[in-house]
């Protein structure tokens, strides 16, 4: 499109308008005569058409409809869907609403917030009550993300209790048991398929979705496996002692977030209380010590899968937290299932761990609580990862360990040691302290919003 403006020297210019780019050239000939088919003026006000004609800001959602870039970057959403339309999901979600299942606290948070901040506005409140206003929107959104947290830990807590029980009552291995959950959950599939996305992942993350998914199957194969050579509880203190190291160092040099100083301080504490649980005591140290050198390197050899489930655990964390905003949770969970469907058997083979199936009820029950457990408790981790640090939902998740202390006095009820008391109650407290600064509000964070607020409104960009 094509247009010409008289200017004051009696030169006229002519513009050129692209969806993509803007030109201008002069006239340098006196008289100009235009070419055929260009427009030669733009309507006035009191002229015919000056109505029809478009604005600026028409333009410019013209050319924010019409760009390269939103062509490129908008989700290709699979033709597929089991319950309903595509079109017709498309038409009843509000603009502006998430695509995937991820987001709705946060979108339901912001729109409170901004829904606040309207009514300020409009009934002329102080910037200190739309600022309470705000903050009471997140830190409801945020109580519900830490209640997911504390319902995954309880999650995992009993998995361990479970396993432990499978292994020793019902001779069921632990790698079959991965087996078996993996199986059970191949039907997340329909949570996707249900929304019209692709059960693969959109185009052009299908990569990286597979990466994460044999990532997060390979920490559950090196776990599961760790637990034929150790105990239940050194091996799942090693495996979130490394994943709580390792998703802090991680999601720093991979994805540049950092971590506050009260959020390293939590971090350390429960390291410390994770590491007091892992020291020997003085019966077990004589006993190592006057033991063969085969019992020895097979509890190095168990530590080790541990440690190394700990690595693969943190890759997978930091790798969705990647993908938070194209990879809904079912489409993980799914991704997570059938590439454990692949790489649990291949264990069982390398390790020559043998096949025994649950043959009565209590079995079959024990095995199908284990299922529930792990679904919960990857639901509640994964959600969070949309919202919060890796190493923070990890931090979270040593829970855990103290739970299934609990839980497993109140089965099998042996006295645990002075040590294993101390390194759980510090972990329960550093757990504890996190959760309380993130939901508890504080002065100095209210007075510094307001601060940055006030110098926000008297900026000259607005």
């Amino acid at each position: 499109m094509e247009s010409t403006h008289l200017l004051s020297g009696g030169s006229k210019k002519r513009v050129k308008i692209h969806p993509h780019t803007v030109t201008a050239k002069y006239a340098t000939q006196t008289p100009y005569s235009p070419q055929p088919g260009v427009h030669t003026h733009f309507p006035q006000p009191g002229d015919e058409g000056y109505d029809d004609a478009p604005s600026f800001e028409d333009f410019g959602s013209f050319l924010e409809e019409t760009s390269d870039r939103k062509r490129l970057t908008e989700a290709k959403r699979w033709p597929l869907t089991l319950f309903g339309s595509k079109d017709k999901e498309a038409a009843g979600r509000p603009q502006g609403a998430p695509v995937g299942g991820d987001g709705g606290e946060v979108a339901a948070a912001a729109a409170a917030a901004a829904a606040a901040a309207r009514e300020g506005k409009g009934s002329g409140k102080g910037v200190g009550e739309q600022l309470a206003s705000f903050g009471e929107a997140s830190v409801s959104a945020s109580r519900l993300t830490w209640v997911g947290l504390a319902g995954a830990a309880l999650a995992h807590g009993a998995l361990m209790v479970l396993t432990r029980l499978a292994s020793e009552r019902f001779q069921l291995g632990p790698l079959f048991l991965l087996l078996v959950r993996s199986i059970v959950q191949l039907p997340a599939v329909a949570a996707p398929l249900h929304r019209g996305e692709n059960p693969l992942g959109p185009r052009g993350y299908r990569l990286r979705l597979l990466c994460y998914g044999v990532a997060y199957a390979l920490s559950l194969c090196c776990a599961y496996a760790s637990l034929s050579f150790v105990s239940p509880g050194d091996g799942a203190a090693t495996w979130r002692l490394a994943t709580t190291a390792l998703s802090a160092t991680l999601a720093f040099l991979l994805l540049e977030e950092k971590l506050g100083m009260a959020d390293g301080i939590s971090l350390a504490l429960g390291i410390l209380g994770l590491g007091l649980i892992l020291l020997p005591t003085a019966e077990e140290g004589d006993a190592s010590a006057a033991a063969d050198p085969v019992a020895f390197w097979k509890a190095a050899f168990g530590v080790s899968l541990a440690a190394l489930a700990g690595m693969w655990m943190a890759l997978a964390l930091v790798g969705y937290r990647s993908l938070k905003e194209r990879v809904g949770v079912g489409t993980a969970l799914f991704a997570v299932s059938w590439t454990g469907c692949l790489l649990a058997p291949a264990s069982l083979v390398l390790l020559q761990e043998g096949w025994s199936w649950p043959t009565s009820a209590p079995a079959w029950g024990l095995v199908l609580g284990l299922v529930a457990c792990s679904v919960a408790a990857f639901l509640g981790v994964t959600h969070a990862l949309t919202r919060i640090h890796p190493a923070l939902v990890s931090a979270s998740q040593s829970l855990e360990i103290p739970v299934a202390m609990l839980l497993h006095l109140a089965v099998v009820p042996l006295a645990p040691t002075a040590q294993e008391v101390c390194g759980n109650a510090v972990v329960a407290l550093s757990v504890g302290w996190l959760v309380a600064m993130k939901l508890l509000p504080s002065r100095g964070a209210s007075r510094r919003q307001r601060e940055e607020y006030e110098e926000i409104l008297d900026s000259p960009i607005k």
